[in-house]
């Protein structure tokens, strides 16, 4: 049984929820965003709640109870809040810039790695080494700092690489000088 699907989702002042037929409208302050639903969900709004429930207890609405009460929270607070994440680049001559709404990062290549934000998400450089990523959608924040993160990780002797705010690398220790006295 899903302990998740059964929280209700309360939905903050200033957002109101739609529900059509297979599509959840969540509108805020921040924008607007759709979640669509199987039909062996069903999804209502009480007052200022919304609640999921299942149509039956077959394995397929089981396991999609709880993912779409998760998707719906997710929406709401990010019409409500917003999401962002930061990363961070460590390494000598690793910089970052901002070209138009483009990300330029010179992370170590023989080029320069561009990086374009898909519509909805928005980067801005703070300063040479600190990223922000934010946005109203969790998926295509979270798809966007991997973008990024991925395109020169932290490598595990020096650190070197764009690391998100936070993350810890645990280090290798390099080789020993080979022989030694004998």
């Amino acid at each position: 049984m899903s302990r998740i699907g059964l929280k209700p989702v309360v939905l903050p002042e200033g957002v109101s929820l739609e529900v059509k037929e297979g599509v959840v409208a969540v509108k805020g302050p921040k924008g607007e965003l759709s979640v669509a639903y199987p039909s062996c969900v069903s999804v209502s709004v009480d007052g200022g709640v919304a609640h999921v429930s299942r149509v039956n207890d077959d394995p397929h609405s089981v396991t999609n109870h709880g993912t779409v009460r998760a998707n719906l929270a997710n929406a709401v607070k990010g019409v409500h809040e917003g999401f962002s994440k930061e990363l961070e680049i460590q390494g000598i001559g690793y910089r970052c810039s901002m070209r138009g709404t483009s990300l330029v990062l010179n992370v170590g290549f023989s080029h320069e790695v561009v990086i374009t934000p898909v519509e909805g998400v928005k980067i801005t450089a703070k300063d040479d080494t600190h990223i922000l990523v934010e946005g109203i959608d969790r998926q295509k924040v979270g798809q966007t700092a991997a973008l990024i993160h991925d395109t020169k990780r932290p490598e595990p002797y020096g650190g070197k690489g764009i690391r998100y705010k936070g993350e810890v690398v645990i280090l290798k220790e390099g080789k020993r000088a080979a022989g030694g006295k004998k």
